[in-house]
């Protein structure tokens, strides 16, 4: 199966929902977290992630901190916030909606 470059409506629910499981990663984190979870089959890309990241962190859905390693390097570590696990769950249904309905169109003869 060839990989995905291009995560088409689905980003915002696959990044809440690593969030959900794993809180305070950084974007590469979560680029690979996506990647893993899927089996190597879904890829976000830098240009597709960052940008949703604050487009997110706008609708107060995920909130950022910055944090200092001990190599003295920089990295924002991204969280849910409350409205993010609403959303989460209506991108889950959202999801689910869909996905049924596509099944159906799928096994009509």
């Amino acid at each position: 199966m060839k990989k995905t470059d291009t995560l088409q409506g689905s980003l915002d629910l696959l990044v809440l929902k690593i969030l959900s499981r794993q809180p305070k990663l950084h974007g590469y984190a979560i680029m690979t977290a996506i990647k893993a979870t899927s089996g190597d089959v879904l890829n976000a890309e830098v240009g597709s992630l960052y940008p949703a990241l604050h487009r997110m962190e706008k609708a107060n859905w995920i909130r950022a901190e910055w944090t200092t390693k001990d190599s003295g390097r920089r990295s924002r570590l991204y969280q849910l916030t409350a409205l993010g696990k609403k959303q989460l769950a209506a991108e889950e249904l959202r999801w689910r909606t869909v996905s049924l309905a596509i099944n159906r169109v799928l096994r009509e003869a």
